[in-house]
């Protein structure tokens, strides 16, 4: 008898184990179709060894990309090794007309505080003074 109830909670255990399985197969699959969907000519990608460049062109019979990594330097890589897509085309589009605007804001508007990552030059008069204590 009580190998019996052993056996079933062993099947049941096996049960809820292939269960969970093939839930996060199905959910995994889904992620990488998501990703495909998004891997098109003019994305901003990561591939799975931190290379970051875009996407100037897919050869979908080779399943090969070749992305640009910096202006003129081209690389082709398996179209699987793309792990991230960081900015699809529409995106950088908006935030081009985004930029644009706000650069033109920015032209029109005097602060006297310096932007992030901004250099200043220091006058000798503001710089700040020590003092011997």
């Amino acid at each position: 008898m009580d190998q019996n109830i052993l056996t079933i909670g062993m099947v049941v255990v096996l049960a809820v184990l292939i269960f969970f399985m093939f839930r996060s197969s199905r959910k995994r699959q889904k992620q990488q179709s998501e990703l495909q969907k998004q891997v098109v000519p003019g994305a901003s990608v990561m591939t799975n060894f931190g290379v970051f460049g875009t996407i100037v062109s897919i050869d979908e019979e080779n399943n090969k990309v070749e992305l640009e990594t910096s202006p003129g330097h081209i690389l082709t890589v398996h179209r699987q090794t793309i792990s991230r897509v960081e900015t699809s085309p529409e995106v950088v589009e908006e935030s081009a007309d985004a930029d644009a605007t706000t650069s033109a804001a920015d032209a029109t508007s005097v602060d006297d505080k310096p932007q992030f990552g901004e250099r200043i030059e220091n006058d000798a008069d503001s710089s700040p003074k020590k003092t011997d204590e």
